[in-house]
């Protein structure tokens, strides 16, 4: 009996530790608010297959957005196209998937925000971008697979201003060992727990100015 008792208080007190931390539950709802844990990534990869779900979350996530309509045809069709109204992206904010936009607020929030303030001691200005939507297949190829960028399930993301100032740019600053480079490798190894794909200078050359993140294929993508 006194075996079954402590069983039993173990449950409970197991039960209120995973209700107190939503991120390592996968029954609770998601909230891009929440730190990431160990239930994230499966919540992120059942939005692919259900936009409203995924619109629902950034509602519940008080993230600003647009729903715009549907745009392209064939293999460059974009029934969803979301942009994020309030997400520092420079030069604008391009239409991007709600997966994109989900993982690209909780990206923000919880790894460039604090990897800039603790490596390099200031808050990103802004987050510059190669773009998102372009109609094409993988490497511009005139046959293959088409690239996630056919549909605006990727973007491309080029340098990080700071408030102070300073512009860390992928290409100028991945090399070497100095804060800007540990910053560099710290939001890239951030953004692999919310993408699928991550593709960085060390993956191959056409990456040397910029982090490729993409929600396509499966979870356990490339991340390099």
């Amino acid at each position: 009996m006194i075996a079954i008792a402590i069983f039993a208080c173990l449950l409970f007190a197991g039960y209120v530790w995973i209700k107190a931390h939503p991120q390592h539950d996968p029954t609770a709802p998601l909230d891009l608010r929440d730190p990431i844990g160990v239930a994230t990534a499966a919540k992120l990869t059942s939005l692919r297959a259900d936009v409203p779900q995924c619109r629902d979350v950034l509602d519940r996530s008080n993230v600003e957005y647009a729903a715009l309509d549907p745009a392209g045809e064939g293999p460059c069709a974009r029934p969803d196209r979301t942009r994020l109204t309030q997400f520092p992206l420079a030069p604008r904010v391009p239409p991007v998937t709600c997966p994109v936009a989900a993982a690209l607020e909780l990206w923000r929030v919880r790894t460039v925000q604090p990897a800039a303030q603790d490596i390099l001691g200031s808050e990103i200005a802004r987050i510059e971008h190669l773009g998102a939507f372009s109609c094409r297949r993988l490497y511009g190829r005139n046959e293959g697979a088409w690239s996630q960028h056919a549909t605006g399930n990727a973007i491309d993301i080029a340098a990080f201003v700071l408030e102070d100032g300073r512009r860390i740019s992928v290409e100028g600053d991945w090399a070497g060992d100095a804060e800007e480079a540990q910053f560099l490798r710290a939001v890239r190894d951030g953004a692999c727990g919310v993408f699928a794909t991550v593709l960085s200078p060390d993956y191959n050359a056409a990456h040397t100015d910029h982090f490729h993140l993409d929600q396509g294929g499966s979870w356990t993508g490339v991340c390099r």
